[in-house]
């Protein structure tokens, strides 16, 4: 990946109440834990602010992500992560009401929607269903593909998690939600009425209500410009590029998008005059 000058990379240089970390690329890549990222959070909640994880990725629940910081020295609470799933049933709860959902997901994303109450119509009865929701789906194939076309072809809106076309892995790279999201958007003619997951305010909405602080005294830290500094900047929050996950620093030079601050990684959160730094 190729290194930002100097110039361009702009540290903090005052401490907020509030710090939001995304997961894959900013805290972890894989199963291996960043440089500093477990002192630079250890640092910051010694200093008395209030930490949340954000994620589009809709695999796991709060509590594995929570579990896995866990394991990688990161001590957190399901509480603490707020995801694409989250984003999702709050949107369903305020515009589906009463919806049959056809899942073309992971079989986490319909166990959640019958927990929350919903009923989830199968693939071979599209039809039925008033709503498609559209996740990152590593089972994703042509029948899943035929069977979302049917259903929105009879009507069915659309709502997707997340907007990643994908996924940064240490041994290469992931198509994610968006790829799905296109091949139906393709084949239907229809557009997603909601992407629920950052940059959405959908997803700001969840954060924001679970951090329960201002967003001018929160920091959003994350590896993307167009779903993690977009969203920060559009929920009115300060915004930390890392150049450790999806973004390149020759990314910079022409994108729409600036974050406030831009970092070699995590670990530069921190100002330099913080003891830890």
């Amino acid at each position: 990946m190729m290194q930002a000058s100097p110039a361009a990379l702009r540290r903090p240089t005052r401490l907020f109440g509030g710090y939001v970390f995304d997961l894959d690329g900013t805290l972890y890549l894989g199963e291996t834990l960043l440089p500093g990222a477990a002192e630079t959070v250890l640092a910051i909640r010694d200093h008395g602010a209030r930490v949340a994880f954000l994620t589009n990725k809709p695999l796991e629940r709060s509590a594995d992500y929570a579990a896995k910081l866990a394991d990688l020295g990161i001590p957190a609470d399901a509480d603490d992560v707020v995801s694409s799933t989250d984003a999702l049933l709050r949107y369903l709860r305020v515009h589906a009401a009463g919806a049959r959902i056809l899942a073309v997901s992971e079989p986490l994303v319909e166990e959640l929607l019958h927990e929350a109450g919903f009923e989830t119509v199968p693939l071979g009865r599209p039809e039925r269903a008033d709503l498609v929701v559209v996740s990152w789906d590593r089972t994703f194939d042509y029948a899943k593909l035929v069977a979302a076309f049917r259903a929105v072809r009879a009507g069915a809106r659309l709502v997707a998690t997340n907007p990643d076309p994908f996924c940064p892995m240490p041994g290469g790279d992931l198509p994610d939600c968006a790829a799905m999201l296109a091949a139906i958007e393709a084949s239907t003619g229809i557009r997603a009425q909601a992407i629920v997951g950052k940059p959405s305010v959908h997803m700001a909405g969840a954060l924001l209500e679970r951090l329960a602080l201002p967003p001018d005294d929160t920091l959003l830290v994350g590896d993307r410009l167009e779903t993690d500094v977009r969203m920060a900047h559009e929920a009115g929050m300060a915004s930390a590029l890392v150049l450790t996950g999806a973004t390149a620093a020759a990314a910079l030079l022409d994108s729409p998008v600036t974050p406030n601050y831009v970092l070699r990684g995590v670990a530069d959160v921190l100002p330099r005059s913080h003891p830890s730094a």
